[in-house]
């Protein structure tokens, strides 16, 4: 049993304000494996003084310290990795096969962040004037429990290379993940106050964050039903605010595609990290004159996708975070049998042999239509739809027909087909015949999928502020 008792303000960890004790579970068995006592408001207060007295001084700091700290944070972080990979597997239940790529993730998007640092113009010339790229101030960073290390890692690696600092409230489930994150940033020797770390609840902490006044940056993902209320709460002071939120993703497959190779990978896009991914392609849309072929290979990857412990290399679909995400999917899946969709793979309950832990079936549905509670709203659990359509035109509107619009998949035997198809489609990313990662690419989301961009250039930009300069010539 871990009991982790202390925040991280000002360089120091310190016993928070706040006295309410949060139960950590391994959700491959549903037992406590630990306890975190969560900071309160006055704890986000202080976090958010500390990066306030620290900021001056960090904003001034040039490129090069700031490269060195990102470098120092990475090799804290990877110092940490086993420990870290572990903890993903016992607290969050990703399989390991998952599992040690995401505990990786989390050290590289500080190394990227420092590679954009390294090449990026401050200052540039529009005409006659300087425009100088300023940073914008404190950072409030609202992070989720899907991948703890790699969200706080990567929201803070931004923020530091911009010259901003940062108060982080990571998600209260992933404590035993922050824990082990934060003693490595420390290890890294970052001048006190730049960056602070409070677990605590959304309404208490996450409040106050999103309307402190001396928060000038917000930067969160999760639902976009969140997302809205830290919108609206920013709104009085005018933050600037970055969303990252919910998403629908098409998986659009046009008639000339080779189904032995384009099914494995859109299972494998709709199952991946167990199917809670806000990228997750859960819509799967198939020529209509195809639909029979397409089902019986689906059928067969799903018969070959293992859901269950975490720890067996052949998994690929880990338990569900928490009994009330269990319980949200098996209430879609609930809904989707009762709105006439076809079963073809998964269902209700455990999978066979699964007597305890949160562990979904793989399900997939076939004959649904896009006005389908299922197609429309995000389950964040391994559910797929199949939905066919009559011809390119109608792939392309289904695929539109959304509020999301985070990432898409377009796979075909012609690329510059697919091309064409993913240049009209409303998605943040399209991946064409891939499920690849750019790191250097932007990130987000079209529609109510989000405001801004993660990640490269443009992520780094979303904490900086121009400045035009003009003198007389």
């Amino acid at each position: 049993m871990q009991i982790i008792d202390k925040v991280y303000i000002d360089g120091t960890f310190v016993t928070p304000h706040g006295h309410e004790l949060f139960d950590l579970f391994n959700p491959a068995t549903e037992q406590v494996i630990g306890r975190v006592r969560l900071a309160d408001a006055q704890d986000a207060r202080e976090a958010i003084a500390a990066a306030n007295r620290a900021f001056p001084a960090f904003s001034r700091t040039d490129k090069r310290e700031r490269i060195d700290m990102l470098k120092r944070m990475h090799e804290a972080v990877v110092a940490k990795e086993d420990e870290l990979y572990e903890a993903i597997v016992e607290e969050y239940g990703a399989p390991v096969s998952r599992g040690r790529w995401m505990a990786q993730h989390a050290s590289s998007v500080l190394l990227e962040a420092a590679k954009v640092l390294q090449d990026y113009a401050f200052t540039r010339r529009a005409g006659t004037a300087e425009v100088v790229m300023q940073p914008l101030g404190v950072a409030g960073l609202i992070t989720p429990w899907n991948s703890d290390a790699g969200f706080i890692c990567g929201k803070l690696a931004a923020a530091l290379a911009a010259g901003c600092t940062a108060v982080i409230k990571p998600s209260e489930i992933s404590a035993i993940q922050t824990r082990i994150v934060t003693e490595a940033l420390h290890e890294a020797g970052l001048p006190a106050g730049v960056f602070n770390i409070v677990t605590g609840r959304g309404e208490t902490v996450g409040a106050q964050i999103s309307s402190h006044p001396d928060v000038a940056k917000l930067s969160f993902t999760g639902s976009t039903a969140v997302g809205k209320t830290i919108l609206r709460a920013g709104a009085d002071t005018l933050k600037r605010v970055t969303l990252e939120l919910g998403g629908k993703s098409p998986v659009v497959v046009l008639d000339d595609a080779d189904f032995d190779h384009v099914v494995p990978l859109a299972i494998q896009a709709g199952f991946m990290n167990s199917g809670q991914a806000c990228i997750a392609g859960t819509r799967i849309l198939v020529p209509r004159q195809r639909l029979a072929e397409f089902e019986a290979r689906v059928r067969e990857e799903v018969a070959r996708t293992q859901a269950g412990d975490p720890r067996d290399p052949q998994t690929t679909v880990g338990p569900m975070v928490s009994k009330k995400q269990w319980e949200r999917v098996q209430r879609y899946i609930r809904i989707g049998i009762e709105e006439g969709a076809r079963l073809i793979a998964g269902g209700e309950g455990r999978p066979d042999g699964v007597d305890a832990g949160w562990f979904v079936r793989p399900t997939v549905f076939s004959d649904v239509t896009n006005d389908m509670t299922i197609a429309r709203e995000e389950i964040f659990g391994p559910v797929l739809s199949i939905i066919t359509y009559r011809d390119t035109d109608d792939a392309i509107a289904i695929a539109n027909d959304t509020n999301y619009g985070l990432q898409a998949y377009v796979f075909s035997a012609d690329e510059k087909r697919a091309r064409e198809v993913a240049s009209r489609i409303e998605a943040g990313r399209v991946l064409v015949n891939t499920l690849a990662h750019e790191p250097a690419a932007p990130f987000g989301g079209f529609k109510q999928s989000g405001i801004g961009r993660e990640y490269g250039s443009f992520g780094l930009e979303a904490f900086l502020e121009p400045k035009a300069v003009i003198a007389a010539l």
